[in-house]
C-alpha cells in the first residue's frame, strides 16, 4: 500500500492535471465559453452573488405571482440589476421593472421558466420526455449517470413512502442504472437516541431497494446487461454511524449476498477515515465468503454551513475539519488506504471531485497498484462538462451525479443553486478558477501548490472525531462559569450521535421507567426548612407513557404530599422572615452559591430528564435541552444582576416574597428560570409546581438545596392550583408571582390582586401575555425594585 507518495507519482499526477487542462481547454465550445465569461464578472462582483442569492432565495418561495413579483421587484431596486447577466438577461430584467411588474400572472411564470432553462445544465428536468432524452444522450456519451432527486425535508412517514416509491419507480425504468438515496428521505423519524431501532427501520427500506435494484437490470452502450445500483448519500454528521449500520445490516441479508451497493463518505470529516478501514474489513471478509465487493463513494462534504449551525446552537464542537488543507489532506488519506490491491478489490471507489490534481492523482495511484479496474471518477452534472469530457477521453469512463427535479420541485433545485453557487465561489474551491483557467497561469501555480501541501500532510493529518462528549466519563472542573471565567457560554446539549450517550440515555430509561407493582416514591412537601408527607393528602403521579387501554392498569411512580392552608401562611411567613438572611447577601455572595447551582444541575441531568420522562411524557431529546437551559439561567441571571448591581447611581434590592408557577409543559427550564432570577436578586421564593411535574420540581429544587441554598429562602409547596393555590396567589405578604400557565389563571390572579406584581406568560386557546418576560434581562428588572 502506499502511503506517502514519492516525488515521480506527483510529478506524473501534475503533468496528467495539466495535460487534461489544456485538453479541456481545446474543448471549450462558444456557449460554455460564454458561461465562463459570465461566472467571471461574478467573481469580479462579489455583490452580485449576494444579489443572486436574495433572489434564489427569497423571491421564489411563495407561490403567489404578486408575492413573487413584489420580491424581485423590491431587491432589483434596492441593488440593481446585477453586472453578470448577460445582455439579453439584463433587458429582461429591465423590462420587469417598468412593465412586467404589474402583470406578475405573466411576467413570474416566463422568468421562472427562464431560471429552469438556464440551470437544465446542473438540474436536469424530472419530466419523463426530458429526463429520458438527456439520459440516452449520456448513455450514447459513454457516461453514466447517478440520479439524485432534490427536494425538502419530509415532514412525516407519508411523505417518507411517496419518496421511496419515487426510488423504486427509478429502480424499475429500464432507463436508469444508478440512483442516491438519502435516509432521511426515506425515513422521516430518524433520531440518534433511537439508534436501533431507526437501523431497523432503515434496513427494511433498503432491502425494499436492493431487491428491486436486484431484479430489473440496465443495458450500457456495449450491450452489458447489469443490476441496478443505489448508493448512500451521505449528509449530517449525525447520519454518519446510522447510515453505514444500517448499510451493512442490509447487505449481510443472505439475498443480498451477490448484489453490489455503495455509499458516501466525506473527507471533510474526520470519523470517516476509520469507518472506510472498518467497511473494507467487513467488504473483504464477505468477498472472502464468495460475496460481491461494495463500493464507497469518497467525496469531500457538502453540508458545511449546517453543522456550522447544527454546532453552535448545541455549543458542540465543528464536526468537520475547520479548514481546506486538512479535507484535502483527509481526502488523499482515504484514497491511499483504498488504492491498496486488497482493499480496492474488496471496495471499489468512486473518487469524487472536480479539482484534477486530486484526479490525476487518484488516476495516477490506480495505475501504479494495478487497480484501475476498480475505480471511477465522479463529477457534477452541468459543472466544467468541458473538463469532464477531457477526463474521460483521456481516461475512461466517468460517473455523473445529476440533480432531477419536476417543475413543481423547482424550489428545491433553487435551494441546490444557491449551494452550489456559493461553494463553487469559495476561495479555495477548483471549480471558482476553472473560468479561463491555464497551466501557465497563476491562479494554476497556486493550485499545484495547495495540492502538493495537502500530498505532504496527508498522512499526518488527525482522523480522530472532533465529537468527544461521553456523559459517563464528564468531570466539571468547580471553577468553571460566570462567576469565575466572566464570560457567559452556553451549555452544551447531549450529543446523541456519540455511543456512549446513547448508552448512558438507556441508563436513564431504565432507572426512571417504573414497572407495575414498584413501590413509588414519596415527595415531601418543604416548608421552613423541614420536609413534611405524614398527615398531608397525597396525590398519585402515574407515567402517562405507560397509561391507556393497552396497559390497563396504570404505572404509579410517586405520590406527593400536597399543602393546605395552614402550609401555605407558615410558608409565607418564613419566607417574609427570610430566617438565613438570603436578602442581605450581596450580589457577589448569591452569585457564587448560584454557580454551585448550575454545577449541580450539570450533575443531575440524567435524573431531570429521566423524572420529565416519568411523569410529564417529555421525550429525552426534548427534556436535554431544558437541562442545558436551567444551567444558562443559573450561569446568567446571577451574572446579569451585577450590571444592575454595579450601576452606582442607583441601588437594588429585592422585592421580596416571590412565588413561582410552574407548567407541566416545560418543567425544568421554567421553573428554573423563575427561581434563580428570584434568588439572584435577592428574593425569597415558595416554589409550586404543576401537579404532574411534582416529581421533577423535587430533583429541582434539590439542587438548589444541595448548593447551599437554605430550605427556608426556597421552599417546596405542591398543592391544589384552583384551592391552596388560589390562597397562595393572593396572600397579602406575597410580592409578586411569575406564572407559565393558563389565560384564565393569569387574570384571577390579577383580579384578586391587582395591586401585585405579575409576570405572565400565559397561552391556551386565547393566548394572551399578561407581563412578557421579552429576554432574560427582563426577567431580574421584574424581580428588583
Amino acid at each position: 500500500m502506499t502511503t506517502q507518495p514519492d516525488e515521480g507519482l506527483l510529478r506524473e499526477a501534475i503533468a496528467l492535471a495539466e495535460s487534461w487542462q489544456n485538453r479541456a481547454n481545446a474543448l471549450l465550445t462558444s456557449e460554455e465559453k460564454g458561461i465562463q465569461e459570465q461566472m467571471s464578472r461574478l467573481l469580479a462582483h462579489p455583490t452580485d452573488k449576494v444579489i443572486m442569492t436574495k433572489l434564489l432565495d427569497q423571491s421564489f418561495r411563495s407561490h403567489d405571482p404578486g408575492r413573487v413579483a413584489d420580491q424581485v421587484n423590491n431587491l432589483l431596486r434596492e441593488y440593481g440589476v446585477p453586472d453578470f447577466f448577460s445582455r439579453v438577461e439584463r433587458v429582461l430584467m429591465e423590462m420587469f421593472l417598468g412593465l412586467g411588474r404589474h402583470f406578475p400572472h405573466l411576467s413570474v411564470p416566463k422568468m421562472v421558466e427562464k431560471m429552469r432553462e438556464n440551470s437544465r445544465r446542473a438540474i436536469i428536468p424530472g419530466e419523463e420526455k426530458p429526463l429520458h432524452a438527456h439520459l440516452l444522450k449520456r448513455r450514447e456519451q459513454g457516461v453514466r449517470m447517478n440520479i439524485n432527486h432534490l427536494g425538502e425535508a419530509i415532514l412525516g412517514e407519508g411523505e417518507a413512502f411517496l419518496r421511496l416509491e419515487t426510488y423504486l419507480d427509478d429502480l424499475r425504468n429500464p432507463m436508469i442504472e444508478y440512483i442516491s438515496v438519502k435516509i432521511s428521505s426515506i425515513y422521516s423519524q430518524i433520531h440518534p437516541l433511537a439508534f436501533e431501532h431507526t437501523v431497523n427501520v432503515l434496513k427494511e427500506r433498503l432491502t425494499l431497494l436492493y431487491r428491486t435494484a436486484e431484479q430489473h437490470r440496465f443495458a450500457r452502450r456495449e450491450g452489458e446487461e447489469v443490476p441496478k445500483f443505489v448508493n448512500l448519500d451521505m449528509e449530517e454528521y449525525r447520519d454518519l454511524e446510522i447510515t453505514v449500520t444500517a448499510f451493512i445490516r442490509a447487505m449481510e441479508e443472505e439475498e443480498f449476498k451477490h448484489h453490489y451497493a455503495g455509499l458516501a463518505l466525506q473527507a471533510y470529516l474526520p470519523d470517516p477515515y476509520d469507518m472506510k478501514r472498518e467497511l473494507t474489513t467487513w467488504a473483504a471478509k464477505r468477498v472472502s465468503a464468495g460475496g460481491s465487493p461494495i463500493k464507497i463513494r469518497i467525496v469531500k462534504g457538502a453540508n458545511m454551513e449546517m453543522e456550522q449551525v447544527e454546532a453552535a446552537l448545541n455549543n458542540w464542537p465543528l464536526a468537520p475539519y475547520d479548514n481546506k488543507l486538512d479535507v484535502d489532506a483527509n481526502f488523499k488519506h482515504m484514497v491511499d488506504y483504498g488504492m491498496a490491491p486488497d482493499h480496492a478489490k474488496a471496495v471499489h471507489l468512486g473518487i469524487a471531485s472536480h479539482n484534477l490534481f486530486e484526479l490525476a492523482y487518484a488516476y495516477e495511484l490506480a495505475r501504479r497498484n494495478r487497480v484501475t479496474d476498480f475505480f471511477s471518477f465522479e463529477m457534477l452534472e452541468g459543472m466544467a462538462d468541458h473538463v469532464r469530457r477531457a477526463v474521460q477521453e483521456m481516461s475512461g469512463g466517468i460517473v455523473l451525479y445529476a440533480p432531477v427535479a419536476e417543475k413543481e420541485q423547482f424550489i428545491n433545485a433553487i435551494a441546490y443553486l444557491i449551494r452550489r453557487l456559493d461553494e463553487n465561489t469559495a476561495p479555495e474551491n477548483f471549480l471558482r478558477y476553472i473560468p479561463n483557467l491555464t497551466t501557465d497561469s497563476e491562479a494554476w501555480g497556486m493550485l499545484k501548490e495547495k495540492f502538493l501541501a495537502s500530498c505532504e500532510k496527508k498522512d499526518k493529518v488527525s482522523t480522530k472525531t472532533k465529537r468527544t462528549q461521553n456523559r459517563f466519563e464528564e468531570i466539571f472542573p468547580e471553577e468553571i462559569g460566570t462567576f469565575y471565567e466572566r464570560p457567559f457560554t452556553n451549555e452544551p446539549d447531549t450529543d446523541g450521535s456519540r455511543a456512549a450517550n446513547r448508552l448512558w440515555a438507556d441508563g436513564i430509561r431504565e432507572k426512571w421507567r417504573k414497572r407495575p407493582g414498584d413501590d413509588p416514591l414519596e415527595i415531601p412537601m418543604v416548608i421552613a426548612g423541614k420536609e413534611v408527607y405524614d398527615g398531608r393528602t397525597t396525590i398519585e403521579l402515574p407515567d402517562p407513557s405507560q397509561t391507556g387501554e393497552k396497559t390497563r392498569t396504570r404505572v404509579m411512580v410517586a405520590t406527593s404530599a400536597l399543602a393546605d392552608d395552614d402550609d401555605v401562611d407558615r410558608a409565607v411567613a418564613v419566607a417574609k422572615i427570610d430566617p438565613e438572611g438570603w436578602r442581605n447577601k450581596s450580589a457577589v455572595e448569591r452569585h457564587k452559591i448560584l454557580s454551585r447551582v448550575a454545577m449541580e444541575i450539570r450533575r443531575a441531568r440524567g435524573d431531570l430528564i429521566g423524572t420529565a420522562a416519568a411523569t410529564t411524557g417529555k421525550v429525552f431529546m426534548e427534556a436535554d435541552p431544558e437541562v442545558s437551559e436551567a444551567v444558562d439561567f443559573a450561569e446568567y441571571y446571577p451574572y446579569s444582576v451585577k450590571t444592575f448591581a454595579d450601576m452606582h447611581n442607583i441601588s437594588c434590592r429585592g422585592k421580596g416574597v416571590g412565588v413561582v408557577i410552574s407548567p407541566w409543559n416545560f418543567p425544568v427550564a421554567i421553573p428554573c428560570g423563575g427561581i434563580v432570577a428570584s434568588l439572584a436578586s435577592g428574593n425569597t421564593v415558595i416554589f409550586k409546581p404543576a401537579s404532574s411535574a411534582i416529581l421533577v420540581a423535587w430533583r429541582l429544587c434539590q439542587c438548589f438545596w444541595d448548593a447551599g441554598i437554605s430550605k427556608n429562602a426556597l421552599q417546596f409547596l405542591p398543592c391544589s392550583g384552583a384551592a391552596t393555590g388560589a390562597k397562595l396567589t393572593k396572600h397579602p405578604d406575597v410580592d409578586y408571582v411569575i406564572l407559565t400557565g393558563g389565560t384564565d389563571t393569569g387574570l384571577s390572579i390579577l383580579a384578586a390582586r391587582p395591586d401585585m406584581f405579575l409576570a405572565a406568560e400565559t397561552g391556551g386557546k386565547n393566548a394572551t401575555i399578561v407581563t412578557a418576560m421579552s429576554d432574560r434581562d427582563q426577567a431580574i428588572k421584574n424581580v428588583i425594585h
